[in-house]
Protein backbone atom coordinates (compact mmCIF):
# COMPACT_ATOMS: atom_id res chain seq x y z
CA UNK A 1 0.00 0.00 0.00
CA UNK A 2 1.45 3.55 -0.84
CA UNK A 3 1.64 6.22 1.03
CA UNK A 4 -1.08 7.87 -0.60
CA UNK A 5 -3.66 5.38 0.46
CA UNK A 6 -2.55 4.88 3.83
CA UNK A 7 -2.48 8.93 4.55
CA UNK A 8 -5.86 8.82 3.06
CA UNK A 9 -7.16 5.38 5.33
CA UNK A 10 -5.67 7.17 8.18
CA UNK A 11 -7.93 9.99 7.76
CA UNK A 12 -11.04 8.47 7.09
CA UNK A 13 -13.24 9.61 10.13
CA UNK A 14 -11.85 13.38 10.36
CA UNK A 15 -12.69 12.98 6.11
CA UNK A 16 -16.39 11.49 7.07
CA UNK A 17 -17.03 13.87 9.57
CA UNK A 18 -16.07 17.21 7.48
CA UNK A 19 -17.62 15.74 4.39
CA UNK A 20 -21.16 15.05 5.75
CA UNK A 21 -21.14 18.48 6.93
CA UNK A 22 -19.67 20.26 3.72
CA UNK A 23 -22.18 18.10 1.67
CA UNK A 24 -24.92 19.37 3.41
CA UNK A 25 -23.90 22.88 3.00
CA UNK A 26 -22.90 22.71 -0.39
CA UNK A 27 -26.40 21.02 -0.90
CA UNK A 28 -27.63 24.94 -0.71
CA UNK A 29 -25.93 25.92 -3.93
CA UNK A 30 -26.09 29.71 -2.95
CA UNK A 31 -22.52 30.90 -1.43
CA UNK A 32 -24.00 33.88 0.91
CA UNK A 33 -23.43 35.11 3.81
CA UNK A 34 -24.72 32.52 5.40
CA UNK A 35 -22.56 29.66 3.84
CA UNK A 36 -19.74 31.94 5.07
CA UNK A 37 -20.82 31.43 8.52
CA UNK A 38 -22.00 28.06 8.54
CA UNK A 39 -18.68 27.18 6.93
CA UNK A 40 -17.12 28.71 9.84
CA UNK A 41 -19.12 26.70 12.34
CA UNK A 42 -17.92 23.26 10.29
CA UNK A 43 -14.37 24.30 10.72
CA UNK A 44 -14.43 24.89 14.39
CA UNK A 45 -16.58 21.71 14.60
CA UNK A 46 -13.78 19.85 12.81
CA UNK A 47 -11.17 21.05 15.71
CA UNK A 48 -10.10 23.93 13.56
CA UNK A 49 -9.42 26.65 16.11
CA UNK A 50 -11.92 29.62 16.17
CA UNK A 51 -8.79 32.28 14.96
CA UNK A 52 -7.71 30.18 12.23
CA UNK A 53 -11.31 28.75 11.09
CA UNK A 54 -12.47 32.79 10.85
CA UNK A 55 -8.81 33.51 8.84
CA UNK A 56 -9.70 30.93 6.49
CA UNK A 57 -13.31 31.52 6.15
CA UNK A 58 -12.24 34.97 4.89
CA UNK A 59 -9.41 34.31 2.50
CA UNK A 60 -11.70 32.37 1.08
CA UNK A 61 -14.60 34.89 0.71
CA UNK A 62 -11.83 36.92 -0.50
CA UNK A 63 -10.67 34.10 -2.97
CA UNK A 64 -14.25 33.95 -4.13
CA UNK A 65 -14.78 37.41 -4.86
CA UNK A 66 -11.55 38.08 -6.48
CA UNK A 67 -11.55 35.04 -8.69
CA UNK A 68 -15.25 35.37 -9.27
CA UNK A 69 -15.66 31.77 -8.29
CA UNK A 70 -19.45 30.86 -8.67
CA UNK A 71 -19.62 27.01 -8.78
CA UNK A 72 -19.70 24.48 -5.69
CA UNK A 73 -16.06 22.63 -7.72
CA UNK A 74 -14.45 26.25 -7.27
CA UNK A 75 -14.96 27.30 -4.09
CA UNK A 76 -13.64 23.39 -2.52
CA UNK A 77 -10.77 24.05 -4.95
CA UNK A 78 -10.15 27.38 -3.43
CA UNK A 79 -10.89 26.02 0.35
CA UNK A 80 -8.26 23.42 -0.28
CA UNK A 81 -5.11 26.05 -1.64
CA UNK A 82 -6.37 27.83 1.41
CA UNK A 83 -6.13 24.59 3.96
CA UNK A 84 -2.46 23.76 2.34
CA UNK A 85 -1.37 27.62 2.50
CA UNK A 86 -1.86 27.60 6.56
CA UNK A 87 -0.32 24.27 7.07
CA UNK A 88 2.43 25.17 4.65
CA UNK A 89 3.11 28.39 6.99
CA UNK A 90 5.16 25.99 9.05
CA UNK A 91 8.10 25.66 6.99
CA UNK A 92 8.84 21.93 5.92
CA UNK A 93 11.63 20.37 8.33
CA UNK A 94 14.61 19.04 5.62
CA UNK A 95 16.19 16.34 7.78
CA UNK A 96 20.37 16.08 7.38
CA UNK A 97 22.66 13.52 8.65
CA UNK A 98 24.58 12.85 11.25
CA UNK A 99 21.32 13.58 13.09
CA UNK A 100 20.56 13.56 16.67
CA UNK A 101 16.73 13.60 17.32
CA UNK A 102 15.68 13.75 20.60
CA UNK A 103 11.76 12.26 21.03
CA UNK A 104 9.68 13.74 23.79
CA UNK A 105 6.09 14.49 24.93
CA UNK A 106 3.52 13.26 27.52
CA UNK A 107 2.65 9.94 29.01
CA UNK A 108 0.62 7.69 26.91
CA UNK A 109 1.14 9.27 23.60
CA UNK A 110 3.08 6.45 21.68
CA UNK A 111 6.82 7.73 22.12
CA UNK A 112 7.90 4.13 22.60
CA UNK A 113 6.60 2.59 18.99
CA UNK A 114 7.12 5.61 17.53
CA UNK A 115 10.57 5.60 17.97
CA UNK A 116 10.73 1.82 16.54
CA UNK A 117 8.75 2.96 13.26
CA UNK A 118 11.28 5.90 12.62
CA UNK A 119 14.11 3.66 13.21
CA UNK A 120 13.23 0.89 11.11
CA UNK A 121 11.95 3.86 8.69
CA UNK A 122 15.85 5.02 8.73
CA UNK A 123 16.87 1.41 8.30
CA UNK A 124 15.03 0.71 5.31
CA UNK A 125 16.16 3.75 3.90
CA UNK A 126 20.03 2.37 4.08
CA UNK A 127 20.70 4.56 7.09
CA UNK A 128 22.63 3.49 10.26
CA UNK A 129 20.58 3.67 13.43
CA UNK A 130 21.26 4.03 17.04
CA UNK A 131 18.69 4.55 19.65
CA UNK A 132 19.39 5.94 23.29
CA UNK A 133 17.13 4.58 25.88
CA UNK A 134 17.53 7.67 28.12
CA UNK A 135 13.65 7.08 29.83
CA UNK A 136 15.27 5.17 32.83
CA UNK A 137 12.32 6.52 34.93
CA UNK A 138 9.47 4.51 33.81
CA UNK A 139 9.75 0.66 35.04
CA UNK A 140 10.84 -1.44 31.77
CA UNK A 141 11.16 1.15 29.36
CA UNK A 142 14.77 0.07 27.92
CA UNK A 143 13.46 -3.36 27.67
CA UNK A 144 9.76 -2.50 25.46
CA UNK A 145 12.49 -0.30 23.53
CA UNK A 146 14.78 -3.14 22.96
CA UNK A 147 12.04 -4.96 21.72
CA UNK A 148 11.62 -2.10 19.11
CA UNK A 149 15.10 -2.12 18.28
CA UNK A 150 15.42 -6.05 17.54
CA UNK A 151 12.71 -5.40 15.34
CA UNK A 152 14.35 -2.72 13.20
CA UNK A 153 17.61 -4.52 13.65
CA UNK A 154 19.32 -1.21 14.96
CA UNK A 155 21.85 -0.22 17.69
CA UNK A 156 20.51 0.52 21.55
CA UNK A 157 22.26 1.86 23.97
CA UNK A 158 20.56 1.47 27.57
CA UNK A 159 21.56 1.35 31.57
CA UNK A 160 19.60 0.31 34.66
CA UNK A 161 16.77 1.54 35.75
CA UNK A 162 16.93 4.39 37.91
CA UNK A 163 20.32 5.42 35.75
CA UNK A 164 21.01 9.01 35.38
CA UNK A 165 18.96 9.85 31.75
CA UNK A 166 21.80 12.37 30.61
CA UNK A 167 24.59 9.73 31.32
CA UNK A 168 22.70 7.15 28.84
CA UNK A 169 22.46 10.11 26.00
CA UNK A 170 26.62 10.86 26.60
CA UNK A 171 27.32 7.04 25.96
CA UNK A 172 25.00 6.96 22.82
CA UNK A 173 26.64 9.98 21.42
CA UNK A 174 29.78 8.28 22.09
CA UNK A 175 28.99 4.90 20.54
CA UNK A 176 27.03 6.75 17.62
CA UNK A 177 30.05 9.07 16.62
CA UNK A 178 32.51 6.29 16.54
CA UNK A 179 30.32 4.40 14.57
CA UNK A 180 29.40 7.13 12.53
CA UNK A 181 25.92 6.13 12.93
CA UNK A 182 23.37 8.37 10.82
CA UNK A 183 20.52 8.78 12.82
CA UNK A 184 20.76 8.79 16.70
CA UNK A 185 17.22 8.68 18.29
CA UNK A 186 16.75 9.50 21.75
CA UNK A 187 13.97 8.49 23.72
CA UNK A 188 12.93 10.65 26.97
CA UNK A 189 10.49 9.73 29.58
CA UNK A 190 7.12 10.99 28.98
CA UNK A 191 6.73 13.59 31.36
CA UNK A 192 3.46 16.26 32.03
CA UNK A 193 4.58 19.45 30.66
CA UNK A 194 3.75 21.09 34.10
CA UNK A 195 6.24 19.35 35.73
CA UNK A 196 9.20 21.29 36.13
CA UNK A 197 12.10 19.21 36.94
CA UNK A 198 11.42 16.88 34.27
CA UNK A 199 11.41 19.16 31.97
CA UNK A 200 14.56 20.80 33.77
CA UNK A 201 15.94 17.22 32.65
CA UNK A 202 14.88 17.40 28.72
CA UNK A 203 16.97 20.83 29.37
CA UNK A 204 19.69 18.93 30.78
CA UNK A 205 20.14 16.07 27.74
CA UNK A 206 19.66 18.87 25.36
CA UNK A 207 22.89 20.93 26.57
CA UNK A 208 25.11 17.30 26.32
CA UNK A 209 23.64 16.95 22.99
CA UNK A 210 25.20 20.24 21.56
CA UNK A 211 28.09 19.92 23.76
CA UNK A 212 29.40 16.87 22.98
CA UNK A 213 27.64 16.24 19.44
CA UNK A 214 28.20 19.94 17.91
CA UNK A 215 28.64 18.45 14.94
CA UNK A 216 25.38 16.74 14.80
CA UNK A 217 22.63 17.99 13.32
CA UNK A 218 20.17 18.35 16.16
CA UNK A 219 16.03 17.98 16.37
CA UNK A 220 13.34 17.73 18.76
CA UNK A 221 10.45 16.40 17.69
CA UNK A 222 7.25 16.15 19.60
CA UNK A 223 5.07 12.88 19.61
CA UNK A 224 1.41 13.72 19.68
CA UNK A 225 -1.74 11.77 19.64
CA UNK A 226 -3.81 13.51 17.24
CA UNK A 227 -6.96 11.78 19.23
CA UNK A 228 -6.57 14.79 21.50
CA UNK A 229 -7.48 17.17 19.02
CA UNK A 230 -6.73 20.88 20.18
CA UNK A 231 -5.61 19.77 23.30
CA UNK A 232 -2.30 18.97 21.68
CA UNK A 233 -2.01 22.53 20.65
CA UNK A 234 -1.32 23.28 23.79
CA UNK A 235 1.31 20.47 24.90
CA UNK A 236 3.54 21.78 21.69
CA UNK A 237 3.31 25.18 22.92
CA UNK A 238 4.69 24.41 26.65
CA UNK A 239 7.55 22.46 25.22
CA UNK A 240 8.59 24.80 22.40
CA UNK A 241 9.02 27.12 25.40
CA UNK A 242 10.57 24.93 27.26
CA UNK A 243 13.17 23.48 24.70
CA UNK A 244 12.23 23.95 21.36
CA UNK A 245 10.28 22.32 18.92
CA UNK A 246 11.67 21.47 15.45
CA UNK A 247 8.91 19.19 14.52
CA UNK A 248 5.99 16.79 15.29
CA UNK A 249 4.82 13.55 14.54
CA UNK A 250 1.40 12.35 15.00
CA UNK A 251 0.05 9.05 16.55
CA UNK A 252 -3.32 7.31 16.67
CA UNK A 253 -4.21 9.73 13.51
CA UNK A 254 -6.27 6.26 12.21
CA UNK A 255 -8.30 6.69 15.60
CA UNK A 256 -9.28 9.97 15.23
CA UNK A 257 -11.72 12.41 13.51
CA UNK A 258 -9.87 15.18 15.03
CA UNK A 259 -7.45 15.28 12.36
CA UNK A 260 -8.17 19.01 11.69
CA UNK A 261 -6.47 20.27 14.75
CA UNK A 262 -2.85 19.62 12.62
CA UNK A 263 -3.91 22.71 10.24
CA UNK A 264 -4.93 25.49 13.44
CA UNK A 265 -1.35 24.02 14.66
CA UNK A 266 0.80 24.28 12.28
CA UNK A 267 -0.67 27.67 10.94
CA UNK A 268 -0.62 29.34 14.82
CA UNK A 269 2.40 27.70 15.80
CA UNK A 270 4.95 27.32 12.66
CA UNK A 271 6.31 24.08 13.50
CA UNK A 272 6.03 21.43 10.79
CA UNK A 273 4.30 17.95 11.02
CA UNK A 274 7.42 15.73 9.81
CA UNK A 275 5.80 12.16 10.21
CA UNK A 276 2.45 10.56 10.52
CA UNK A 277 1.90 7.22 12.34
CA UNK A 278 -0.97 5.25 10.59
CA UNK A 279 -1.51 1.84 11.50
CA UNK A 280 -0.28 -0.80 14.45
CA UNK A 281 2.55 -2.00 11.91
CA UNK A 282 6.80 -1.13 12.33
CA UNK A 283 6.20 0.26 8.78
CA UNK A 284 2.92 2.48 9.27
CA UNK A 285 4.97 5.50 9.71
CA UNK A 286 4.98 8.16 6.38
CA UNK A 287 6.06 11.38 6.07
CA UNK A 288 3.38 13.87 6.35
CA UNK A 289 2.60 15.86 3.05
CA UNK A 290 0.05 19.01 3.32
CA UNK A 291 -1.45 18.52 -0.30
CA UNK A 292 -2.14 14.32 0.74
CA UNK A 293 -3.61 15.15 4.25
CA UNK A 294 -6.03 18.35 2.80
CA UNK A 295 -7.28 15.67 0.11
CA UNK A 296 -7.56 13.17 2.55
CA UNK A 297 -10.06 15.38 4.60
CA UNK A 298 -11.96 17.28 1.82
Amino acid sequence: MGIFSKMFSALKKTKDKISQKLSGLFSRNKIDDEFYEELEDVLISSDISVRTSMDIVEDLRDKVKKDKITDNDGVVAALKEILIDNIERAEELEIQTPAVIMVIGVNGVGKTTTIGKLAHYFSENKKSVTIAAADTFRAAASDQLTVWANRANVKIVKSSEGSDPSAVVFDAISSAKARKTDYLIIDTAGRLHVKANLMEELKKMARIVEREYPEAHFYKFIVLDATTGQNAVNQVDVFNQAVGIDGIVLTKLDGTAKGGFVISMCSELEIPVVYVGTGEKLEDIDVFDAEQFVSGIL
